[in-house]
């Protein structure tokens, strides 16, 4: 079976009623890449502060449609959107069929954080190894699987604490990598935060695919507990980090850890000297361009 793909460029402000309409009209995916990007690499794609839209200026959209969709219909529904929209900036191609499970696979191999910490795609089996702790994540979750440089920062810090019978938060909690590897490693709880409830489905679902939905309590923002606990990890932005340092000081226990991430080289010296307020022993790691701090809640 083959598929029609349409895809063309657009202000980023055009893009959620160019969206929405290519949906009325039989989309099964819509993709949004940055219009100005080298394809060619990797962009990292992190959670956003509240209230901001995570677009680019320009953004290149693509929907996929199954062949035979009329072309010209497609044209015209973009046309009546976009008045000032040239035919020829709408590009179409034929797209074979594949075996997109196995294409995330052949990109996405398990892969090992500290000691004894794996991530594995859910349908891959995992060798029997007494040592080793394994989260199992569902193949079509691109995001927060630990390819991020930001996420492995954090998994190999989590690796390392010693989490037998420890309270954690994950702030940020995306895909809930983080939090889900911190229940295996031994924490008897974890309270998951994010600002997106596709976020806490997504992390509800892959925790009970991994035994650990009773230790996981998920929460929005303005809902979550506020509940002290002895380890806190938020893999978000450096602005964000900024902002929300009181209240991660008010949720980690006098002498608790916490780790933060999702901080560009060059961003830690501000929030090391506003973190130093609450947190002592405070340390820098770095990973290509990304920095992961650390640190001890004073007493």
């Amino acid at each position: 079976m083959s598929w029609l793909e349409l895809s063309l460029t657009l202000r980023s402000d055009q893009q959620e009623s160019v969206e929405a309409a290519l949906e009325d009209v039989g989309a099964l995916s819509v993709t949004l890449l940055d219009a100005d990007a080298d394809t060619s690499d990797e962009q990292a794609i992190l959670e956003p502060a509240v209230g901001e839209t995570p677009l680019w200026s320009q953004v290149v959209l693509s929907a996929l449609f199954e062949a035979g969709t009329d072309r010209s219909g497609l044209i015209h529904v973009l046309g009546e959107l976009l008045p000032e929209l040239e035919p020829d900036q709408i590009q179409f191609r034929d797209v074979a069929d594949q075996d997109w499970t196995r294409a995330w696979m052949d990109q996405f191999r398990p892969m090992q954080f500290g000691r004894r910490l794996w991530i594995y795609p859910w349908n891959v089996e995992p060798p029997a190894d007494g040592d080793a702790i394994v989260v199992r994540l569902d193949p079509g979750l691109a995001f927060g699987t630990g390819t991020h440089p930001t996420t492995a920062l954090c998994l190999e810090w989590l690796d390392a604490a010693d989490l037998d019978g420890a309270s954690v938060i994950d702030y940020g909690c995306g895909s809930g990598v983080l939090a889900i590897a911190a229940a295996l490693l031994g924490a008897r709880n974890v309270i998951a935060v994010d600002n997106d409830p596709q976020a806490l489905e997504a992390s509800r679902d892959n925790a009970r695919r991994n035994g650990v939905g009773d230790r996981l309590a998920l929460f929005l923002p303005d809902a979550e507990p506020g509940t002290p606990a002895d380890y806190l990890v938020a893999n978000i932005l450096a602005g964000p980090l900024h902002e929300l340092a009181p209240r991660f000081a008010d949720r980690v226990r006098p002498a608790g850890r916490m780790a933060l991430s999702g901080i560009l080289k060059g961003q830690e010296p501000e929030l090391l000297e506003r973190y130093a307020e609450w947190f002592e022993d405070l340390k820098v790691s770095i990973r290509e361009d990304w920095v992961r701090i650390e640190g001890r809640r004073r007493r």
